[in-house]
């Protein structure tokens, strides 16, 4: 590249710049700010700061709430109030998502036997630390902050495998076992005492922007088990509380409460030829 060339790439990537809407906040820091939240609610392991007296948990929580504040900072004129503000609702509301962060992670443990403890599902589960970011992540978008509670879902998802949109609607003691390729898409709403396994798709029949504002992914009522694989499409499909959908089924229209919906494949076993 000579020097005219870089001129002329340096004045696009100039350009380009300022066209730009928004101003992040560091990747790193985001990823940061969780890892340091969810030691400061569930200080388990060794790597945990020691959270055992109310001094240390003071200032665990004034590091964490900086946290948050420098987090806000770059959005500045995106934001729907001041930072400080956003923030101090967000932490007013965090003592009821660790309540139900408590509910997800008992629920695991007595639906998995593989399950030791509580302890293990909070410090190892990828499905509790997914559905962990979304409720964090999800606070945040209810108190109006952009972008935020995507980067918070989808650095989880580069840990977990777990793709879980912020704006999602999630009940309590929701269970994801395994987890890998899961996708809950941005308006889904899912009941309380659910389970899906790994590779569960809640997504949407049609892909196209003008659709931005519908219900365009499936509602799960409460109690219901998605096994391996399955998918689920469309703002108007309702899976019926109390039903077991099999695993690999495809579904795009409403299963009724209290059903067992199975994929049927053939699977033949033939003797070898001598």
């Amino acid at each position: 590249m000579n020097t005219n060339q870089q001129e002329v790439f340096f004045s696009r990537i100039k350009d380009q710049n300022q066209s730009y809407r928004f101003r992040l906040p560091s990747k790193h820091d985001t990823g940061l700010f969780l890892h340091r939240l969810m030691d400061f609610l569930f200080p388990i392991s060794q790597d945990c700061k020691e959270y055992g007296n109310d001094t240390n948990l003071s200032e665990g929580f004034t590091e964490i709430k900086k946290q948050l504040d420098c987090l806000l900072k770059p959005l500045g004129e995106k934001l729907p109030r001041e930072g400080n503000i956003i923030s101090d609702d967000f932490f007013a509301w965090l003592p009821e998502i660790f309540e139900l962060l408590l509910k997800d992670a008992k629920a695991i443990t007595e639906n998995d036997p593989a399950a030791v403890g509580i302890e293990e599902v909070i410090a190892v589960y990828p499905g509790f630390l997914a559905i962990a970011t979304y409720r964090i992540a999800n606070l945040l978008a209810i108190c109006g902050v952009p972008l935020l509670p995507r980067m918070l879902t989808e650095y989880a998802h580069g840990l977990t495998g777990i793709d879980i949109h912020p704006n999602a609607v999630i009940g309590h003691s929701f269970f994801i076992d395994h987890g890998t390729g899961v996708v809950i898409g941005e308006t889904t709403h899912i009941g309380n005492h659910v389970m899906i396994y790994q590779g569960v798709t809640l997504g949407a029949t049609h892909v196209a922007k003008k659709l931005a504002s519908q219900k365009r992914h499936p509602t799960i009522e409460d109690h219901v088990v998605i096994y391996a694989n399955a998918t689920i499409l469309g703002g108007k499909t309702t899976i019926g509380h109390h039903s077991i959908i099999g695993g690999n089924a495809w579904i795009t229209k409403d299963v009724p409460p209290h059903s067992q919906v199975y994929h049927q494949s053939k699977v033949e076993v033939k003797p070898q030829i001598a």
